[in-house]
């Protein structure tokens, strides 16, 4: 059973190496927007583990919808950013910051299993593997990695983007009410338009959270901005006793 889910996004910049080590871009304004986003990842993944659960569940966008093993490791050197985690690079990128925050976090981690979720998955499908995935345990938490639209880094830098901000709402509200039928209802024909990386990812937490029998969860949306011309969006639900 789902007991509780953080949603984090994917992006390289999260990993400090991806700045030379340092807080974030020359920019002062971007490298205090980067502290925060990367206190809202930290935030919520202690959310998540402070939450005791006995399995953990880590999804991120990938190729193929599949599981990797236990010790698969990743790279983000196909990003220029000197940065591995583990053994080889078989990890798509979500996994491997998944990776990353997870090893931030420290001592306590519980046994994990990582699931890459195909961006193209119909929702059907990744509302039945959510389901599959809270059952495996008693305590199960998952861990969801996802970007929201990216368009706006394909278009002018800082132009309204209508499109893009309707997306930001439906998903911003549904992750502050803890509304897995209003993640379920994402529309997939938005994913090619809008340049989102994380809707199947969320309906995978959809389907895992509505599988929970009885009571809902307590929400809190950590951070949802874009920042660097991509949405990105932290959240954490907590099954309520």
């Amino acid at each position: 059973m789902l007991i509780a889910a953080a949603v984090c996004p994917h992006p390289p910049l999260l990993v400090p190496e991806s700045s030379g080590g340092q807080p974030g871009p020359i920019v002062p304004a971007a490298a205090s927007e980067l502290r925060r986003l990367r206190a809202a990842c930290r935030d919520a993944v202690a959310v998540l583990l402070g939450a005791a659960p006995g399995l953990l569940v880590v999804t991120g966008g990938a190729p193929h919808t599949t599981e990797y093993p236990a010790d698969a490791g990743g790279s983000l050197t196909s990003f220029g950013v000197p940065f591995t985690v583990g053994a080889g690079s078989a990890l798509p990128l979500s996994l491997t910051i998944g990776k990353w925050l997870l090893a931030e976090a420290g001592a306590g981690i519980p046994l994990a299993v990582w699931w890459g979720i195909a961006s193209a998955a119909a929702p059907g499908e990744c509302l039945s593997l959510g389901e599959k995935l809270a059952a495996l345990a008693p305590r199960v938490a998952l861990l969801a990695l996802g970007d929201g639209p990216g368009r706006r880094a394909r278009g002018v830098p800082g132009a309204a983007d209508p499109g893009a901000d309707r997306y930001d709402g439906l998903v911003t509200a549904a992750l502050a009410a803890a509304d897995p039928g209003a993640l379920a209802a994402l529309d997939p024909g938005q994913d090619e338009k809008l340049l989102v990386a994380g809707r199947a990812v969320w309906q995978v937490l959809a389907g895992a959270a509505s599988a929970a029998p009885g009571g809902a969860f307590a929400a809190g949306l950590r951070y949802a901005a874009a920042p660097f011309e991509v949405s990105y969006y932290v959240a954490t639900w907590v099954r309520a006793h």
